[in-house]
């Protein structure tokens, strides 16, 4: 069992519900499965230090800055959405860093707005994805995309995983999936309880927990 690093940017406007399931239960190394890799989560900010604001006003320090990140030091990449996507490129940035992660085969997940700037950057032309809206996607410059947008909570392609604003358990199921946190029974059952509230899947979770 090794211990792996998974990061995520952090801006000001960060979306925190959006990444909220998946850090916490990425952290969680006792949480309804039988143990193979631990994770750490490390902020990634503009620069080491930067004291961000996200939209629910919480304050994030990031841990380390963007030219510190590496993709050989990671296990994937988070991008949670923000305002500033749609304010201008601010974030570019980032999105060149996401990048740099595919280019060298470690996955990046982008919800909400992070689709977009992945759509400017043309990391979406080629591969299966997802977003809040097709039209969103579409009014992005340079967006080459439209034929491989698929209408569904989330999306893995590759080392891509996609989703929208409004399904952060979906896009934590998906990135549990690629990291293989959980057996396939446990990651059904996490996502009926935490998306459907269905009380049938706690006993599983508890069984597995126990193991």
């Amino acid at each position: 069992m090794a211990r792996k690093t998974v990061h995520f940017a952090v801006y000001d406007q960060l979306a925190d519900w959006e990444i909220g399931h998946a850090l916490a239960h990425i952290r969680d190394t006792s949480a309804h499965r039988p143990p193979r890799d631990t994770y750490d989560t490390v902020s990634v900010g503009a620069s080491r230090g930067d004291v961000i604001t996200s939209i629910g006003g919480m304050h994030i320090q990031a841990d380390i800055g963007l030219d510190e990140l590496r993709p050989q030091d990671s296990s994937l990449l988070i991008l949670p959405g923000s305002g500033a996507y749609d304010q201008g490129e601010e974030l570019a940035p980032f999105v060149r860093k996401a990048r740099e992660f595919l280019d060298a085969g470690v996955p990046v997940a982008a919800i909400c707005g992070a689709t977009a700037g992945l759509a400017r950057e043309g990391l979406l032309d080629e591969r299966a994805h997802t977003s809040g809206a097709a039209e969103y996607l579409a009014a992005q410059p340079g967006y080459k995309g439209h034929d491989r947008y698929a209408e569904a909570d989330a999306v893995t392609d590759g080392d891509l995983i996609t989703a929208g604003p409004v399904h952060p358990v979906p896009f934590a199921r998906e990135i549990f999936r690629r990291l293989d946190l959980h057996e396939p029974a446990v990651l059904d059952a996490w996502e009926r309880l935490f998306g459907a509230a269905d009380p049938s899947a706690f006993p599983v979770l508890m069984e597995a927990s126990a193991k």
